[in-house]
């Protein structure tokens, strides 16, 4: 499975300028023979949307979305999306013309500069699903961002299947280094998930400066190994294209299983001995 890394810059609250970004990464992807096109998180709106003057959330099925995946290869792309009651920060796949799926992100960042509670509601649910356009079968999930740093989703969503994680990020350069440094953190973690979880990762940062956050990209590919095999450049926008076998996932599961034995029942005794005990629902 041929896929492009859609390292971009997008400008706060102009969804035209930024589809057109979109459809010229699509099909630079197209002729680079792709099989799936992958953009940063919000790549359609921007992060700081409270700094917005007016509502810019996107339908799901906005026939501007639909129409990024008709260029050939399948589409993964970051946006507010607009419903009749609440906001979300989303991540949807799309597929010859079509949603295929989406991902609300579940874990919302409200500290520091980071407001997203003010501004979207978290996602309910977490699913893996099959990748239609791989010549060898197999299943993904998407994890946005912070979702990534939450120890129990990648291992949830390899569960259910995933034997690739995307991973689309606004992650912005730390502004206290010594407290977080955010790209040792990322170095770390991809690395950690890819190798203990042994299935694929693909990593999309943005770039550019925006109300004041610098966002440093560094977007790459990590295989079941934990071996970065792909990887863009800090600071720029940049395309890069990898081809990963999803059946490399598979061999490792099978010479080391780590999570063959996931102990379902077990698991779910103990979480809800938590909640009952007073723990977060």
């Amino acid at each position: 499975m041929r896929v492009a890394l859609a390292q971009t810059d997008c400008v706060l609250g102009d969804v035209d300028a930024n589809l057109a970004v979109a459809r010229e990464q699509a099909q630079l992807s197209a002729e680079q023979g792709a099989d799936l096109v992958v953009f940063p998180e919000l790549s359609l709106n921007g992060y700081h949307l409270g700094a917005l003057q007016r509502d810019t959330s996107i339908e799901v099925r906005d026939p501007r979305l639909l129409e990024l995946s008709t260029f050939g290869p399948d589409v993964l792309v970051g946006f507010h999306e607009h419903t009749s009651l609440r906001a979300y920060n989303t991540a949807a796949h799309f597929a010859d013309g079509a949603l295929t799926h989406r991902h609300r992100k579940l874990y919302l960042p409200n500290y520091l500069a980071w407001e997203e509670r003010k501004h979207v509601s978290p996602g309910q649910s977490l699913r893996a699903y099959d990748l239609t356009k791989s010549p060898t079968g197999g299943r993904g999930a998407t994890l946005v961002c912070n979702d990534a740093w939450q120890p129990a989703l990648p291992w949830l969503a390899v569960q259910d299947g995933a034997e690739v994680l995307f991973v689309p990020t606004n992650s912005a350069a730390s502004l206290d280094p010594e407290a977080m440094d955010t790209t040792l953190y990322w170095d770390t973690l991809l690395s950690y998930t890819a190798r203990m979880l042994q299935c694929w990762v693909v990593f999309v940062n943005r770039v550019g400066n925006e109300n004041g956050a610098s966002f440093w990209g560094g977007s790459r590919v990590v295989d079941p190994r934990g071996t970065v095999v792909a990887q863009a450049p800090k600071w720029e926008p940049s395309l890069v294209t990898v081809d990963i076998d999803l059946s490399e996932a598979r061999r490792q599961r099978r010479a080391v299983p780590l999570v063959a034995e996931a102990r379902l029942g077990l698991i779910a005794r103990e979480v809800h001995r938590l909640i009952d005990e007073g723990g977060d629902s």
